[in-house]
């Protein structure tokens, strides 16, 4: 049984309002995800997904709400925080190597006007080696493929040791041998006792990946553990559209209108 009290919750949010061009995306989000799970946010397309994540990390404004890691206010909590975005936000051209990109992930530890010296070298090396990217050390970053990319990005998230980690569709657009490696490390955060928030847009791996979600339209429709709020009222509710649950697979075959 998870504890959903806020003092004990990993991330914790009060009355959270964001809007584009005073139309709202997000409204009035109550949340509490406890520590140590593996929390899946899905929803359908315009749900406000990835803004949840940019507004939580101060990535884009709210009009209203509190955020707290672990009991605190994020900005006191930076330093416990790992992010890996949407590969389609990332300028894969910049003049920079794999290696390059892990170690920019220690400069929150070291500030930005002290270099990174042997240990952080080794840490980032380390942290490549544990997402299978270690040949691929000083490849520029624009040369590797889109899960190569992707991995080197979770390498990133990894070398800070931190506590919550946030990633946007890790995901998406990578092949099965990938998304398999993916899953894999994230699995080992949380069972290392580091809370994994990830949003995602394949409902058919729900159930395999995830022990506890969020199901998001722009208010909160269901948050808990899968085996309670994953069902076919809370799906309708979401999506809308045809839904079918399939017992016999435990799988969830799923069509709904875009939503824009």
């Amino acid at each position: 049984m998870y504890i959903h009290s806020r003092s004990d919750a990993a991330l914790s949010i009060r009355n959270l309002t964001v809007s584009y061009h005073n139309q709202p995306v997000l409204w009035d989000i109550h949340l509490d995800i406890p520590t140590g799970v593996m929390a899946g946010i899905v929803g359908p397309n315009g749900a406000g997904k990835s803004t949840l994540i940019k507004s939580l990390l101060g990535l884009v404004p709210s009009l209203s709400g509190d955020v707290q890691i672990h009991g605190h206010p994020y900005a006191a909590q930076r330093k416990r925080v790992g992010y890996v975005p949407q590969r389609s936000s990332v300028d894969w051209d910049f003049p920079t190597t794999a290696l390059d990109v892990v170690i920019m992930g220690l400069y929150g530890r070291l500030g930005w006007f002290k270099r990174p010296g042997s240990k952080e070298r080794r840490e980032a090396l380390e942290a490549l080696e544990m997402v299978g990217m270690e040949a691929f050390t000083d490849r520029q970053i624009s040369q590797l493929s889109g899960g190569q990319q992707q991995r080197v990005f979770l390498a990133r998230a990894l070398v800070q040791q931190a506590d919550v980690y946030f990633l946007d569709e890790p995901m998406a657009g990578v092949d099965a041998t990938t998304e398999r490696a993916i899953v894999d490390i994230l699995r080992r955060l949380r069972d290392n006792g580091k809370t994994v928030i990830v949003v995602h847009h394949d409902l058919q791996t729900v159930r395999h990946y995830f022990d506890w979600l969020l199901m998001l339209n722009a208010r909160v429709i269901a948050s808990g553990e899968v085996d309670k709020v994953f069902n076919i009222e809370h799906l309708r509710e979401a999506y809308g559209g045809q839904i079918a649950m399939l017992s016999d697979s435990d799988a969830l075959m799923f069509q709904a209108s875009k939503v824009t």
